[in-house]
């Protein structure tokens, strides 16, 4: 197989494997819905981080872009405006945390990407609540304001987390069966030089993401009085 074809070749599996993870992404936002007060959020931005982790920031804001537009045209009722906070806030958690993480495939790349995305995505959703959110409310930023130790604040920072504990449930068997599929190369995601420590490694990781999401989600539904449908 010559270079060319074999780069064209590759090229088709990743456009492939992007479109599936926007199909997943999308019907992650469709069937799963978190409220809190007029506030929602849903488990697409995980779906999109690993993806964008496995190949590269770039097909991950692609991926933002295409789901909040299919998102608009669908299912939201919040047109326009929903369009655009949807895509700040997809796009600065998914871009920042595989832009960090593609330049640096470890468990410390991995937890440094998330964290920062977390910090960038709440500080994001911080400034675009201030700047559009008292448009679409026809409030003022002062009344908006007043929300974000509240409500704004604890809400955007329990869905940056969940989702990011989701993204550390979700990579390493996700990138296994793509590289099975032959979607991704051999070498993504694999971090440790040892079987053993890597098994041992990837279990306590997903333990702790398994008891920082349910953390959220108590947080969530305790204390911010959320709820979730199914559908």
């Amino acid at each position: 197989m010559s270079r060319t074809t074999y780069k064209s070749d590759s090229r088709i599996r990743t456009v492939a494997a992007v479109a599936v993870f926007c199909a997943l992404a999308y019907v992650a936002c469709v069937v799963f819905h978190f409220r809190a007060s007029f506030l929602t959020f849903d488990l697409k931005d995980a779906v999109m981080t690993v993806g964008a982790m496995l190949f590269g920031p770039a097909w991950g804001f692609a991926m933002v872009l295409v789901v909040a537009l299919i998102e608009m045209l669908t299912v939201s009722t919040t047109g326009l405006y929903g369009f655009v906070m949807n895509v700040l806030a997809s796009a600065s958690f998914v871009c920042v945390a595989s832009f960090i993480y593609t330049r640096r495939r470890t468990m410390k790349g991995a937890i440094a990407g998330t964290l920062a995305a977390i910090a960038a995505m709440t500080g994001v959703m911080m400034l675009a609540n201030l700047i559009i959110t008292p448009f679409y409310m026809g409030a003022s930023s002062a009344d908006v304001a007043r929300l974000i130790p509240t409500l704004l604040l604890p809400f955007n920072l329990t869905k940056v987390v969940f989702n990011a504990a989701l993204v550390f449930i979700l990579y390493k068997p996700i990138a296994a069966a793509l590289r099975r599929a032959g979607f991704a190369s051999q070498t993504v995601g694999s971090a440790a030089p040892q079987p053993s420590q890597k098994t041992r490694g990837l279990g306590i990781t997903v333990t702790v993401a398994l008891i920082v999401a349910a953390a959220a989600l108590v947080f969530f539904f305790l204390v911010l009085h959320g709820s979730v449908t199914v559908g």
